[in-house]
C-alpha cells in the first residue's frame, strides 16, 4: 500500500505545485495504518511543500498557497524580532515533524517554538504557529490537544488568537501565557505592514518606544 500512497504522494505534490499559488490545496485519504502514514513521512523526506497531518488514520496532505507561506514567514520573523528585543530565549524548529503512535497523531505545524534554554531536544513545542489562510481539513487542535501542545496560535483574518490548553481541551484566550506581554493587537497592526521588513521595523519600533517609556 504504501508505493501507492508514495506515488499519489508524487502526482499530488507536482499537481499542488502548480494550482497552489492561490489558495492552500488538500489531499485527504482515509483509514490509513500508522505505519503507512510513518512510510510516507519518512519517503518525502526533507522534501519541502507539502504539510503532512494524522489523525486517527485519518492523513491530510497540505501545500499552502504562496499568501499562506508569506504570512506564516511575516508572523514567525515578528516573534522572533519580539523575543530578541525583549531578551527571551526562543527557540524555532519550523515545521518539525510531531507524532505519537499511542496517541494516533501527528502534525507539522506552520511553525514551533521551545522557550528558554534547550537542554536536550524536545518532544513537542511549547508554541505551534498555523495560519489559517482556506477552511476545511483535519480538526488540528484535535491533534496537538492529543500530543499536549501547551499552545497552538493562529492567525485568521487579519487576527491573532491564543489556544491555551486545559484538561478537558484548549481554551481560548485574549494573550499567551508563556509570552504574556506579547501585544497580539500590536502583532496586528505589524502584520499589516507592506512588506515583512517593515512589519519587523514597526515592530522593533513600537518596543523601542515602549521600553524608553519604562
Amino acid at each position: 500500500m504504501i508505493s501507492a500512497l508514495a506515488q499519489d504522494s508524487a502526482l499530488v505534490t507536482d499537481q499542488m505545485d502548480r494550482l497552489a499559488d492561490h489558495i492552500d490545496q488538500r489531499v485527504h485519504l482515509h483509514d490509513i495504518a500508522w505505519e503507512d502514514y510513518e512510510r510516507l513521512v519518512a519517503a518525502r523526506g526533507d522534501q519541502c511543500g507539502v504539510r503532512v497531518t494524522y489523525l486517527e488514520g485519518e492523513l491530510e496532505l497540505m501545500a499552502p498557497s504562496i499568501h499562506h507561506e508569506s504570512l506564516k514567514t511575516r508572523l514567525a520573523r515578528l516573534v522572533e524580532a519580539y523575543a530578541e528585543t525583549v531578551g527571551i530565549e526562543l527557540e524555532g524548529y519550523g515545521s518539525w515533524t510531531v507524532k505519537s503512535e499511542p496517541q494516533a497523531r501527528g502534525f507539522e505545524a506552520d511553525e514551533c517554538y521551545i522557550i528558554g534554554p534547550i537542554e536536550e531536544l524536545p518532544e513537542i513545542p511549547d508554541i505551534a504557529i498555523e495560519v489559517v489562510w482556506t477552511s476545511g481539513g483535519i480538526d488540528k487542535l484535535e491533534v496537538y490537544r492529543g500530543l499536549g501542545v501547551p499552545e497552538v496560535w493562529t492567525w485568521q483574518a487579519g487576527s491573532l488568537r491564543f489556544f491555551l490548553l486545559q484538561e478537558d481541551g484548549y481554551l481560548t484566550g485574549t494573550r499567551s501565557r508563556l509570552l504574556p506581554d506579547l501585544d497580539p493587537a500590536l502583532i496586528a497592526r505589524c502584520m499589516a505592514q507592506e512588506s515583512q521588513t517593515r512589519a519587523v521595523r514597526a515592530l522593533r519600533s513600537a518596543l523601542g518606544e515602549k521600553i524608553e517609556r519604562k
